[in-house]
């Protein structure tokens, strides 16, 4: 009788997702509609659609589980994602890119930095390392859904993954921006009653606040040998300062997501779909609450289902599952919540991830045939009231393609051998994101100084560090991607007779990829810039305002 309950639950959300699908289709009538909702979102509207798409189920299931091990360090993970990611984000870049990409007529993150560095070399190479990267995140986002869609309908995976990104492509492709972000705040709405309803059933399952919290303080003892060689001191504790967990827990999870969400090309492109600065300032307080309730409720919980897995099992969460990070959150809540909330809690990650995915989808999209095909190649129509429209669609169903295509392969070649492709998937594109674009959009909305070639250099420079250092020195990601093996027959170049090489508190293998490219990338732009061709001023006073008159 649940399977049938969840079957007509999905049903019925999936018609109402495609009826929002529909919505955004009627109202959209040009490309400004299309590309950027019309540039009059309500603030709700927006921090909803920001918060959602920021959030998915990597974030819930892969960094929720990433807790039952970690524990409660994640949490600054939390901090720094409401403190960078939305109010950095919407109080300082935001305005800024809103009103840049007004006066600049972009509707795209890559146009934005194009068209401020007078540059389509920027923007094609920005649209094609979106296009390149973000199908591996949103076949990591994919690979969550359907996994978790197969194991509550009772269907094969690849059933799954068809239906599932087939209804997603619909709706993208037919509502654009707006049909996404209407969905979104649906989606954003389902998944804020989700876990509000999961950290109250927690403490109730747990004997309260206090007594749960206390339980996990008292099981640090019972920290698997493996995961204590690690650094591990408790999962109320943060782990020994430089160890590799620790590495790996700071400059990987926390650092890599948390810096990373500021150069994300999905999220960026929200700012400019307000009509001003008030609806940015009225939207801190919805995406603030939102990501606390989303990051900072899987945290707690992830770590807390080391006391539930205990008391009922006997093992601590890593050990009652198996090993599988990702299977932590889905087995807890198979084991301990209500029939009901199964049903609540399945929405919740369908929310999570269609929400992400949609935007990833238009994001790839707008990159494919916005950005590069008729901005950097210079083909197609623009000019027209629906310019840049049908190209944009195409590059969707591309998008679409490539990501279920990694959905597939990626599950099977790697999801059986044990590998985290979702948390895994979502670091590396934050990380490379970061690299690549950060220095070069900080430099776009404050700083006159950075010149066009300082800008190229930096993302060059940012893009290819991140890379090599994940693929051929970076221990977990070096493994996933199999390069260094195939090349040098090791799985990192750090890891030297399976002793990890280290100098000081810096353990190579375990440093994150943003640490290397990140700093590179800035001190490469502000060098280049400064031995290059200034901008022209009456362009940087278009850009940026004028600069006020000397006395």
């Amino acid at each position: 009788m649940s399977s049938l309950w969840m079957t007509i639950w999905v049903l019925i959300y999936f018609f109402t997702i495609g009826y929002l699908g529909y919505r955004g289709y009627r109202a959209t009538s040009g490309a400004t509609d299309y590309l950027l909702a019309g540039r009059k979102t309500h603030p709700y509207v927006m921090a909803m659609s920001y918060g959602a798409t920021f959030i998915s189920t990597s974030a819930i299931v892969g960094f929720g589980g990433a807790a039952g091990v970690f524990g409660m360090g994640l949490l600054w993970l939390t901090v720094l994602n409401i403190f960078c990611g939305i109010f950095l984000a919407f109080v300082f870049f935001g305005g800024r890119t809103r009103r840049m990409g007004l006066r600049l007529d972009a509707h795209t993150f890559p146009e934005v930095l194009g068209r401020r560095f007078q540059s389509r070399f920027i923007q094609g190479a920005a649209a094609v390392v979106i296009f390149l990267v973000m199908p591996l995140y949103a076949s990591a986002v994919l690979i969550g859904a359907a996994k978790y869609l197969s194991q509550q309908l009772h269907i094969n995976y690849e059933t799954a993954l068809f239906v599932f990104s087939t209804i997603m492509a619909l709706y993208v492709i037919m509502g654009g921006l707006k049909g996404v972000m209407y969905s979104d705040a649906l989606q954003g709405t389902i998944m804020l009653l989700g876990m509000t309803a999961l950290i109250v059933l927690t403490y109730w399952k747990l004997g309260g606040l206090l007594d749960a919290h206390q339980k996990l303080t008292e099981m640090a003892a019972l920290v698997p040998e493996k995961l204590q060689a690690g650094g591990h001191t408790g999962w109320t504790s943060m782990p020994v300062f430089g160890s590799p967990l620790w590495w790996t827990l700071v400059s990987t999870i926390v650092m890599g997501v948390g810096i990373g969400v500021l150069a994300q090309p999905q999220l960026a492109v929200r700012y400019m779909t307000v009509k001003g600065k008030r609806e940015l300032n009225r939207a801190v307080a919805v995406g603030g609450v939102f990501i606390l309730m989303m990051t900072g409720v899987a945290f707690v919980v992830g770590a807390l289902t080391n006391v539930y897995f205990w008391e009922t099992g006997g093992k601590v969460a890593i050990a009652a599952a198996g090993g599988d990070v990702e299977a932590i959150i889905p087995m807890y809540i198979k084991g301990s919540m209500p029939g009901w909330f199964s049903i609540l809690f399945m929405l919740t990650l369908l929310s999570a991830a269609m929400s992400t995915i949609g935007s990833q989808m238009h994001a790839m999209g707008t990159a494919a045939g916005r950005d590069f095909y008729e901005q950097a190649l210079g083909l197609g129509n623009t000019q027209n009231r629906r310019g840049g429209v049908l190209a944009t669609r195409i590059g969707v169903v591309i998008g679409v393609i490539v990501s279920v295509y990694l959905g597939y392969y990626l599950e099977n070649a790697l999801g059986k051998a044990g590998v985290e492709i979702v948390a895994r998937g979502t670091s590396i594109f934050f990380g490379i994101c970061a690299c690549a674009f950060l220095p070069m959009y900080v430099g776009a909305l404050w700083f006159r100084s950075i010149t066009k070639a300082g800008a190229i250099a930096g993302m060059l420079t940012g893009t290819i560090a991140c890379l090599l250092w994940m693929l051929l020195v970076h221990a977990t990601t070096a493994k996933a991607l199999l390069f260094c093996n195939a090349v040098f027959g090791q799985a990192s170049l750090a890891i030297v007779d399976g002793k990890p090489l280290a100098f000081g508190p810096f353990v190579w293998a375990f440093v994150d990829p943003l640490i290397i490219g990140l700093p590179l990338s800035i001190v490469v732009t502000v060098v280049v810039s400064r031995f290059t061709k200034k901008m022209d001023a009456k362009h940087l006073d278009f850009c940026l305002g004028k600069l006020p008159s000397k006395s």
